[in-house]
């Protein structure tokens, strides 16, 4: 199967399965490389994240505990994405994604490392703001919400509402390497700030209150929603 033909299928089973509203798709670059950085509260959004963008080349970091289930098997063969070891630094799979990025495609990641059991924003770590500034390539924040009790709903005919937002594009400064690891704290919070304020505030987790929020927030003449 190709991987147009997996987009249709997924197109298909979300459009009848879930409501999806995606905004702001034109955000991201047309072409050459970059990172789509998203939040992970379910086993829906890296599909959801694929049939969402506009591009064609998007691959994921895949946790490798999914090699069994058939569907993301599958998913990872198709698209070319990356399994990802996350109970060690695997830098095998950090390497070839950034050896994709180097060849101009699109990753998909989720900063927080691992998927949120509570519903909201989890610490992010350096793992994207490693790769945004070693390859060189801008970055998309993606906010997703709704998927972290659509499979619930699903198993009870109900269909579940769901959102993706692309946020604005943005680069990271060169890094500090006097002080690195001050360096990729503030750009994993700044990461991790882009994809809150797209989210309503019940979303924001570990980043409710942080300053940088509160400056997107005002800059964007945002009030605090729930």
């Amino acid at each position: 199967m190709k991987r147009i033909t997996l987009y249709s299928v997924l197109r298909f089973l979300f459009r009848n399965l879930t409501r999806v509203q995606v905004q702001n798709e034109e955000k991201v670059p047309s072409e050459g490389a970059c990172i789509l950085a998203t939040n992970h509260m379910s086993r829906l959004d890296v599909p959801l994240l694929m049939i969402s963008t506009p591009r064609q080349d998007l691959i994921a970091l895949v946790a490798d505990k999914y090699k069994t289930n058939i569907l993301f098997s599958f998913m990872v063969q198709v698209t070319g994405s990356i399994w990802l070891d996350r109970g060690k630094a695997d830098f095998t799979a950090f390497r070839s994604a950034l050896d994709y990025l180097k060849k101009g495609g699109t990753l998909g990641i989720a900063p927080e490392g691992t998927r949120s059991t509570v519903r909201a924003l989890l610490p992010g770590k350096p793992g994207a703001v490693l790769l945004a500034e070693k390859a060189h390539v801008p970055v998309v924040p993606v906010a997703i919400t709704g998927t972290e009790d659509s499979v619930s709903k699903l198993f009870r005919l109900r269909r579940p509402d769901i959102q993706v937002i692309y946020g604005d594009v943005f680069w990271l400064p060169a890094m500090d390497r006097s002080d690195r690891d001050a360096w990729l704290e503030k750009y994993t919070d700044e990461i991790m700030c882009r994809i809150a304020v797209l989210l309503p505030s019940r979303y924001h987790g570990a980043y409710a209150g942080h300053p940088r929020l509160l400056e997107l927030q005002a800059e964007a003449g945002m009030s605090a929603s729930p």
